[in-house]
């Protein structure tokens, strides 16, 4: 199995996120208000949505089903501009 370095260069980012973005907008009315500021890991080849109350928890989740993947998290009720932000702050 890959690394995660290994699978986050090898990763086609740009796909990841146009389609992650189009599913979270089909989907978003789930979410939102009532998971405002929790987070989705999204698995873009079989849509499969994961919940976490951080990005880390969610994509945890996600790598149970999904090892060799790479997800498009979001965070509830945020524009993507905001989630980058605060995941910036987690990461530092």
């Amino acid at each position: 199995m890959p690394d995660r370095e290994d699978l986050i260069k090898n990763a086609n980012i740009d796909k990841i996120a146009k389609e992650g973005q189009k599913i979270y907008d089909k989907i978003k009315i789930k979410y939102e208000p009532e998971h405002n500021g929790e987070f989705l890991a999204i698995e873009i080849e079989s849509e499969q949505v994961y919940l976490g109350k951080t990005s880390a928890e969610a994509v945890e989740i996600a790598r149970l089903k999904h090892k060799d993947k790479v997800f498009y998290v979001v965070k509830i009720g945020y524009t993507a501009a905001d989630t980058l932000a605060g995941l910036f702050k987690e990461w530092n």
